[in-house]
C-alpha cells in the first residue's frame, strides 16, 4: 500500500496494484453462476472484495487494476483500470526535442483515472503522481517572463495535451438506463424483488403489486431529481467552457484556436473588451479587470496586474495561492484590459480543465464525501438484529417443519417467508412518508430541495455557517453619517457630505480622492464602500482614454472634480486649501489588510505642490497622524460609535513639499507619505443587516444551535457585522488569530489581537505572540469564557499546515472567519464536521458551493450557481428560511423514528403471530396479510407521517441515535407486551378447546367440531381455523395500539390529535374490526378467511358468563323494596317452586323442625 496525494482534499487516498488471476477469476465466475448472481451484486457493493477475489496483489509498476481507500474518517474503497498510453515522452514538460532526437521507440506511460483526475506513473518517485499545471517544474515569475510568455509550438502543444488532455471541464450528463441501473441495484430495492418473486410462489399477488408500484414511483422520483442535478450542472459549466481564444506562436504569431487545445505553458492574449476565461492563467502583460464574484461571492471588480519580473518577487517561484493578484482563473468574467504603447495584454497558461479553481470547485460536487448521519448508520444496525431474529425463525420454521413431515417446497417458501416478514420491504416506502411530506411543506413557504434525504440531518444542525454580503447584510455600506475634526476638536455630526458649504473642504477632497475606484463601460465600479464614500461627495470622476494614454504615458492621471450644478461664483467665495477644481491622481497606495489603510498622492491642476490624503482604522490613522491635530475626545467618540456597531473610518491629510516632481512620487514609498499626517475626521458607514436577520439569529441562540460567519469579505467589516447582529455580544471580546508562515529563518506565529468590545475600548491592540519553534509553545494566551475568534483565510491554512493541534480549540470558539477561499470554506466544515458536529451552511454565491455541496445541510439563497450544489434553495434572500428548515427538519427526524419504530413492531408483531401459527401448523392468509399490510400497516405509516412541525424551536434537540437505552426500552417494551398477549391467547384457546372437549357429551357436537383444530387434507394451508382467527384480530389491534403509542407529538412536532386524518384512520379501522368481530358479515369472514368469533362468545355466555355476570350485577343491585317483588325474586331464584308433579308437602312440626332442616340441607346438596 502506498499513500499517494490528492489535490482535491488535504487528506489523501492509499494505492495498491493487482493484476488479474485466472483461477480466481473462474472461481468467482462458478460461484456468481451458483448464487444466481447474488455474488456478482455483493462484489458490486464492496469493491474491494471484487478486486482481492479476482486479483492477484502486485507492483504498483505492474498493476493492471489499482485498489484506492481514502485515509480520512469514511474509509472508501474505489477501483480504477490502469491504462498505457504511448507518447515521445514520459512527464509533460521534458523537452520534446530530446524526445524526438531519441532513438528509442515511443514511451510507454501508464496512468488511471479517479473522480475525473489522471494519475500518471512516476518512475523515480514508484509510485503515481497527478500533474496540476505549470506549477510542477516550480518555475519563478522571472522565468514566466523570459522562457514561458512567447508561447509554445504546435508539435508542444499537441504533447502536453495528451497528458493534460482537453482543456474542458466535462460533466457528462449519464443516460437514464445506466442511471437506472445504478439505482435499482440498490440493496433495498434488491431485497424487495426476492421479496415480491416469492410473494409470487406464493400467488401472494396483490400486496406484491403494491410493492411494485411504491418501487417504480421512488425510482422514477430518484431519477428524475439525479437527471436534473446533472443537467443543471452540465449546463452551468458548459455555458462558457468552450470559447475562442488568441494563441501567441512564437514572440509576434497570433492564431485564433478553440479553448479547449490550450495547455499549460500556452500564451493567451486578452482581449480589450474581456472575455470569460476558459482556465487558470497569468498575466504577464498588461493590467485586467476581473469579476471574481464566481470564486469569491463579491461582485465587486478586482484588479489584476502583471506579474512582476525582476527584483526579490521577480525570483521567487510562482504560487497560485501566493500571486493571486496576478492570475486570472478559470470562469472569472474579464471585464476589460489596459494596455500601453500598443502591447497586447498577454497571459501564460498555467492550469487547465479540471485541475483549475474552478475544475476542482465542480469536483468537489461531483464527488462529495459522504455525510455520516448516525440515525442512517444505526437503522442498518436495527435491520441487521431484525436479520438475526429472521434466522432464528428461519432455523426454527425448517426445524418445526422437519418435525411435522411438511413437504419441501412449503419448507422453503415458508422459511424464507419469515424472512420477509422480519424485515419488511415497505420501510423504505413507510420511511420516506414523512420526508416527502416535510418536503411539501417546505416548498409552501418557498424552500425547495433537491436532496430529501438531508431533511432529516437539518433536525440535529448544531452549528450553522452563515455568508456575509448579501445573506445577513444587504450589498455593501451606507454613509450615515461624517464627523469632522477642526483645529483638534470634533465638529457636529453631518449626514450629508454634498453640501455647497462642505465641497471646499479638506475632508470632502478625501472622501473624493483616496479611493481605487475605476470606471468600467461608464459605469463606476470598485469596492463598494468606495462607492459609497464616492457617490456621497457627489464630484465626478474622468479617466483618461486608450487613445490618451497610448499617446502619453502609463501615468496619465485619473481626474476628479466637484459636480457641474455647483456654480463658479458660489466656489468662488470660498477660499479653498487645496482648489476647488480637478484634482488628479497621481498615485495610488492600495488598501492594505495586513495595514489597515489605503492612501493617494494627487495634485490640484495648476497648483505648485502635492498633497497626501490617507484613509484607514481610526487607531492606525490616528497613531500616524501629529498629536495636536487629533481631538481630546477621540476615544470615547470612536467608543460611542463602535457600541453601536457603526464602521468607522478615519481620514487624513498632508501637503507634501513643493520639489517633489511626478516622477519621484512614482518611487517613493508609502511609509514616506504616510507620516506625520493631519487628522480630518471620521466617516460613519453602516453595514446594513437585513431586517431578519438578528431575530433569526436570536432565535437560533435560543434553540441552543451555534451560529457562525464565514465570508469572502474583510475581516474589520466582518467583525462589525457579527457585533451588529448578535452572534457576538456587546460584552464580548473578539480576539483575532493572524497567523504568518515560517520567513527568513523564523518558525510560523500566531499574533492573537484583542481588538475593542462595546463595554471598554481601548486606544491600542494588546498583542500576544506565539511561535512555533521545534513543537513547543512560546507565550499563553489567556483563556476567559466571553470571548470569541476572528480568523482570516490565510491565517487559517497557515495554523492547518503548521498549528494542527490548535486548529479544533481555535475552531471551538472561532466565530468570525472572513477572507476565506472557497475551498478553505469546504475546509471549515470539515473540520466541524470531525468535531461531531452537525453542520448547516447558508450562502447566495458559487464561492459556496463546495461548502453548501459538504455540509450536512446546505441552504442557498441564490437560484444561479449555488442552487446546483446546494441540497436547499430558499425562493426568499433572507435567512428566515433557516429556523423553518430546522423546525421541518425536526419533525421529519421525529416522524422517522416514530414510524420505523412502528415498522419494527409491526415484523415482530407479525413474526409472532406467524411462529405460533407454525407451531400448530397453520398460517396467516393471503388477505390477511394484504389487509395487514396494505389496509392497516401502509395507511397508518403514510397518516402518521401528516403532524406538522412544532411552532417554535426548543432548546432541546430530538435524539440522533435509535440505538439508545430510552429508545431501546420502549421498543422492548411493547415487543414484550405484544408477545405476553399473543402467547397468552394461544394458550387460554388451547385451553378452552381442551374443556369443549373435556365435556362433549353435553354440547353439541357443531359446537365440538369448530374448536378443533384439525387439518383438512386438500387444503394445506390450514388457515380457517380459531388459532389463525384469535391471532389475527389480537394483532390487528396491536398494530393500531402501536401507531398510537410511537405517535409523538410536542416539541418537535404538533399533537397527534391535530392530525386528523390519523385520527381517523386509527378510529375507522378500530371500529371496522371490532364490528366485524362482534358482529360477523360472511362476506367479510370469507375474504378475511376468518371464523365467526360471536359463536364462540355465545357458547361461552352459554357455559359460564352468564352466572358470573349475575352475580356480579346482582351483587351490585340493592334488593327491591316492595315485598311482593323481594318474594318474586325469591321464587325465581329458587328450584323448589312450584312443586313438581306428585309432589307431596308436608306441614312443619316444632319437634321435627331440626330433621327436616337436615334433610332439606342433604337434598340441596344432592
Amino acid at each position: 500500500v502506498h499513500p499517494m496525494g490528492n489535490e482535491s482534499s488535504n487528506k489523501g487516498v492509499e494505492v495498491s496494484g493487482y493484476r488479474p488471476c485466472l483461477w480466481k477469476m473462474i472461481l468467482v465466475g462458478a460461484g456468481v453462476i451458483c448464487s444466481g448472481g447474488l455474488l456478482l451484486l455483493l462484489l458490486y457493493w464492496l469493491p474491494e472484495w471484487g478486486v482481492k477475489s479476482t486479483c492477484t496483489h502486485t507492483t504498483l509498476k505492474d498493476a493492471h487494476t489499482v485498489l484506492l481507500r481514502t485515509t480520512d474518517e469514511f474509509r472508501q474503497w474505489f477501483r480504477a483500470k490502469v491504462h498505457v498510453m504511448l507518447a515521445p515522452g514520459k512527464k509533460p514538460f521534458d523537452s520534446l526535442t530530446k524526445c524526438l532526437d531519441s532513438p528509442l521507440s515511443p514511451s510507454q506511460v501508464h496512468y488511471f483515472v479517479h473522480h475525473s483526475a489522471r494519475y500518471y506513473w512516476n518512475d523515480v518517485m514508484q509510485n503515481f503522481e497527478l500533474y496540476k499545471g505549470l506549477e510542477d517544474v516550480n518555475v519563478s515569475c522571472a522565468s514566466l517572463h523570459s522562457e514561458h510568455s512567447s508561447g509554445l509550438s504546435k508539435t508542444l502543444q499537441d504533447y502536453r495535451r495528451l497528458f493534460f488532455g482537453e482543456n474542458e471541464i466535462a460533466v457528462r450528463v449519464p443516460s437514464l438506463l445506466k442511471l437506472l441501473v445504478k439505482e435499482v441495484l440498490n440493496p433495498f430495492y434488491i431485497f424487495q424483488l426476492f421479496s415480491i418473486i416469492l410473494w409470487s410462489f406464493e400467488d401472494y399477488y396483490y400486496y406484491a403489486s403494491a410493492i411494485v408500484l411504491m418501487s417504480i414511483i421512488s425510482i422514477a422520483t430518484s431519477l428524475y431529481t439525479i437527471k436534473k442535478q446533472y443537467v443543471m450542472l452540465h449546463d452551468m459549466v458548459a455555458a462558457h467552457s468552450v470559447v475562442r481564444v488568441s494563441v501567441c506562436r512564437g514572440n509576434k504569431d497570433i492564431e485564433q484556436a478553440m479553448s479547449t487545445e490550450l495547455v499549460p505553458g500556452d500564451v493567451i492574449a486578452i482581449p480589450a473588451n474581456g472575455m470569460i476565461m476558459p482556465c487558470d492563467a497569468v498575466l504577464v502583460y498588461g493590467t485586467c479587470i476581473v469579476n471574481e464574484s464566481m470564486l469569491t461571492g463579491e461582485s465587486v471588480p478586482v484588479t489584476k496586474t502583471s506579474l512582476p519580473s525582476a527584483g526579490e518577487e521577480g525570483a521567487r517561484s510562482y504560487n497560485i495561492d501566493e500571486h493571486k493578484k496576478h492570475t486570472l482563473y478559470c470562469g472569472t468574467h474579464v471585464i476589460q484590459t489596459r494596455f500601453y504603447t500598443g502591447e497586447l495584454v498577454k497571459a501564460v497558461v498555467v492550469r487547465t480543465g479540471f485541475s483549475t479553481e474552478k475544475g476542482q470547485l465542480v469536483r468537489s460536487i461531483l464527488y462529495p464525501k459522504p455525510t455520516d448521519f448516525k440515525l442512517y448508520h444505526d437503522a442498518y444496525l436495527f435491520l441487521l438484529c431484525l436479520v438475526g431474529v429472521a434466522g432464528i425463525g428461519f432455523i426454527y420454521t425448517i426445524v418445526l417443519s422437519i418435525m411435522n413431515k411438511v413437504p419441501a417446497k412449503t419448507i422453503i417458501i415458508e422459511s424464507l417467508d419469515i424472512v420477509t416478514i422480519t424485515v419488511p420491504p415497505a420501510l423504505p416506502a413507510a420511511m420516506t412518508a414523512g420526508i416527502v411530506y416535510a418536503q411539501r411543506r417546505l416548498k409552501r413557504v418557498g424552500i425547495f430541495c433537491i436532496s430529501p434525504q438531508r431533511i432529516n440531518m437539518c433536525g440535529q444542525l448544531n452549528v450553522v455557517c452563515f455568508d456575509k454580503t448579501g445573506t445577513l447584510t444587504e450589498d455593501g455600506l451606507d454613509l450615515w453619517a461624517i464627523h469632522r475634526a477642526e483645529d483638534g476638536s470634533f465638529c457636529s455630526p453631518e449626514s450629508e457630505a454634498a453640501k455647497v458649504s462642505l465641497v471646499n473642504t479638506t475632508f470632502v477632497a478625501c472622501m473624493a480622492t483616496c479611493h481605487s475606484l475605476t470606471k468600467i463601460e461608464g459605469e463606476l465600479s470598485g469596492d463598494p464602500l468606495d462607492l459609497k464614500m464616492f457617490s456621497a461627495t457627489g464630484w465626478i470622476l474622468e479617466e483618461p482614454t486608450e487613445e490618451e494614454t497610448a499617446l502619453h504615458n502609463p501615468i496619465m492621471p485619473t481626474v476628479v472634480r466637484p459636480p457641474k450644478h455647483i456654480a463658479p461664483e458660489r466656489i468662488n467665495q470660498h477660499i479653498f486649501r487645496i482648489g476647488a477644481c480637478e484634482m488628479g491622481i497621481v498615485r495610488q497606495f492600495p488598501f492594505s489588510s495586513a495595514l489597515q489603510r489605503m492612501s493617494v498622492v494627487v495634485r490640484r491642476l495648476g497648483a505648485k505642490h502635492m498633497d497626501a490624503f490617507l484613509k484607514g482604522a481610526p487607531e492606525v490613522v490616528a497613531s500616524l497622524c501629529r498629536q495636536h491635530t487629533i481631538p481630546q475626545t477621540f476615544t470615547e467618540t470612536l467608543e460611542a460609535y463602535t457600541r453601536q456597531g457603526f464602521r468607522v473610518i478615519a481620514l487624513a491629510h498632508r501637503q507634501l513639499e513643493s520639489k517633489l516632481s511626478w516622477h519621484k512620487v512614482q518611487s517613493l514609498s508609502r511609509d514616506v507619505i504616510e507620516t506625520n499626517m493631519e487628522f480630518l475626521g471620521l466617516i460613519i458607514m453602516q453595514n446594513k443587516i437585513k431586517p431578519e436577520t438578528a431575530g433569526v439569529l436570536c432565535e437560533l441562540q435560543r434553540a441552543n444551535i451555534r451560529t457562525l460567519m464565514v465570508t469572502g469579505d474583510n475581516m474589520l467589516t466582518a467583525i462589525s457585522v457579527a457585533r451588529d447582529c448578535g452572534m457576538v455580544r456587546p460584552c464580548e471580546k473578539v480576539i483575532i488569530a493572524d497567523a504568518g508562515p515560517p520567513k527568513d529563518f523564523q518558525p510560523a506565529s500566531i499574533t492573537w489581537h484583542y481588538t475593542e468590545n462595546q463595554a471598554q475600548a481601548s486606544s491600542s491592540l494588546d498583542i500576544v505572540e506565539i511561535e512555533l519553534d521545534e513543537g513547543t509553545w512560546d507565550g499563553e494566551v489567556s483563556q476567559e469564557q466571553s470571548y470569541h475568534f476572528a480568523v482570516s483565510g490565510k491565517a487559517f491554512a497557515v495554523i492547518i499546515e503548521y498549528f494542527p493541534q490548535l486548529v479544533k480549540k481555535l475552531v471551538l470558539r472561532a466565530t468570525v472567519f472572513a477572507r476565506m477561499a472557497p475551498d478553505q470554506k469546504t475546509q471549515l466544515v470539515e473540520v466541524l464536521q470531525s468535531m461531531d458536529y452537525t453542520v448547516g451552511m447558508c450562502g447566495d454565491g458559487a464561492n459556496d458551493c463546495g461548502a453548501l455541496k459538504r455540509a450536512h445541510s446546505g441552504i442557498s439563497l441564490s437560484e444561479l450557481e449555488a442552487s446546483v450544489a446546494s441540497p436547499f434553495t430558499s425562493s426568499t434572500s433572507n435567512i428566515s428560511c433557516v429556523p423553518n428548515l430546522i423546525r421541518e427538519g425536526r419533525a421529519a427526524l421525529i416522524t422517522s423514528f416514530c414510524v420505523f419504530k412502528f415498522m419494527a413492531l409491526y415484523s415482530i408483531i407479525q413474526f409472532i403471530s406467524v411462529i405460533l401459527l407454525y407451531s400448530v401448523l397453520s398460517n396467516l392468509g393471503d388477505f390477511q396479510f394484504l389487509f395487514i399490510d396494505l389496509i392497516i400497516i401502509l395507511t397508518i405509516a403514510f397518516t402518521m407521517s401528516l403532524n406538522p412541525a412544532w411552532k417554535e424551536l426548543v432548546w432541546r434537540r430530538p435524539p440522533s441515535s435509535l440505538i439508545s437505552g430510552q429508545l431501546l426500552c420502549s421498543v422492548l417494551t411493547q415487543i414484550l407486551t405484544c408477545l405476553v398477549f399473543q402467547v397468552l391467547e394461544t394458550f387460554v384457546l388451547i385451553f378452552c378447546i381442551f374443556l369443549f372437549s373435556c365435556s362433549a357429551c353435553n354440547v353439541s357436537r357443531s359446537i365440538f367440531s369448530l374448536g378443533v383444530n384439525v387439518t383438512d387434507p386438500q387444503n394445506h394451508k390450514n388457515i380457517r381455523n380459531y388459532e389463525n382467527t384469535s391471532l389475527f384480530y389480537i394483532s390487528t389491534f396491536q398494530y393500531i395500539a402501536v401507531a398510537i403509542v410511537f405517535s409523538k407529538g410536542k416539541p418537535f412536532r404538533q399533537p397527534s390529535y391535530k392530525n386528523w386524518l390519523f385520527m381517523l384512520t386509527c378510529i375507522g379501522l378500530y371500529t371496522f374490526l371490532l364490528l366485524i368481530m362482534l358482529h360477523p358479515f360472511p362476506a367479510v369472514d370469507n375474504f378475511l378467511q376468518v371464523n365467526v368469533v360471536s359463536l364462540i362468545f355465545s357458547v361461552a355466555n352459554d357455559r359460564w358468563a352468564s352466572s358470573v355476570l349475575s352475580w356480579l350485577f346482582c351483587r351490585r343491585h340493592k334488593a327491591p323494596r316492595a315485598l311482593y317483588m323481594q318474594l318474586a325474586l325469591e321464587l325465581q331464584e329458587g328450584s323448589e317452586w312450584p312443586p313438581q308433579p306428585s309432589a307431596v308437602t308436608y306441614g312443619v312440626t316444632t319437634t321435627g323442625s331440626c330433621s327436616y332442616l337436615i334433610w332439606q340441607i342433604f337434598t340441596r346438596l344432592s
